[in-house]
């Protein structure tokens, strides 16, 4: 989780070295290599490509591209440390979500955690005024359709091969994007093709890392260890960009992760506490 999480934050910083090329190529540069490698072990392991229930997995592909699109977005506006800590936002949505898509139970302390982020969310965007209104709409948003993305993850276990669910992400977000970008093209100079390459590159591996640390050992033991992305951030932000924050802002982020934080810690309780009754 570790190397997962210092994978991820090579990616954010590389999408920030390219804040002068629109969001939505970027996007497509990633979906571009995440098509070519997805495909490729399809076909090497004769999955069929496009799965049992496309509906659902239509719907994992067109949230996946919109969480994409808004979490690279805040990535390239918005200091990088705030960033990520709005991104991992993720979890809350896909808990409230998950009620309704996949019938999943809350309990009632997790909306106090759920208050305690919205409240540092609110603290971050009056102390930090580099942070506009639009910029946290879109990285709320971004967190949103991330949650959704996983609820329909989720809806397809069993049913379909991981790859699969990997595949329809690139597979719908290449079209989308793509014909945005006709029209807004801005051709990569330079070294900015390294970072392109970067992108992709690091956001595979650290998918790779992540999975198998949650394949590998207890899921209350690593979940939290996701978000020392954020102390990454505070470090590569300050490093290559020398971005500084006042002890407010860094008050606001702190309550941010403490009450997603608690909210993982209960969820995975809740989940060893159900397979130790079975």
């Amino acid at each position: 989780m570790l190397l997962a999480g210092f994978f991820f934050a090579i990616m954010n910083v590389c999408v920030k070295l390219v804040t002068h090329l629109p969001t939505l190529e970027v996007v497509l540069f990633r979906s571009l290599f995440s098509f070519v490698v997805t495909y490729y072990y399809l076909r090497k392991n004769n999955i069929p490509v496009f799965g049992n229930n496309i509906p659902v997995l239509t719907m994992r592909g067109i949230a996946g591209c919109l969480g994409l699109i808004g979490s690279f977005y805040t990535l390239q506006h918005i200091p990088l440390a705030s960033a990520v800590t709005i991104n991992y936002l993720s979890p809350f949505f896909t808990a409230i979500l998950g009620i309704f898509i996949v019938k999943q139970k809350i309990r009632s302390i997790q909306f106090l955690y759920f208050a305690i982020s919205i409240f540092g969310v609110f603290l971050l965007k009056g102390f930090d005024f580099r942070i506009t209104t639009l910029d946290l709409t879109i990285g709320l948003g971004a967190a949103l359709f991330a949650g959704l993305a996983y609820n329909m993850i989720s809806k397809s276990k069993g049913s379909e091969h991981p790859l699969v669910v990997i595949f329809y992400f690139p597979l719908l977000t290449i079209p989308i994007v793509g014909i945005y970008s006709i029209f807004h093209w801005k051709t990569p100079i330079g070294i900015d093709w390294l970072y392109l390459l970067l992108i992709g590159i690091t956001a595979q591996v650290a998918q790779y890392y992540m999975t198998l640390s949650y394949q590998s050992a207890n899921l209350s033991k690593v979940a939290s260890l996701n978000y020392l992305g954020v102390i990454y951030a505070f470090g590569f932000g300050y490093i290559f960009f020398e971005e500084a924050f006042d002890s407010k802002t860094l008050l606001a982020i702190v309550i941010i992760a403490i009450g997603v934080i608690l909210n993982i810690l209960h969820n995975n309780a809740q989940q060893v506490s159900v397979i130790k009754t079975k």
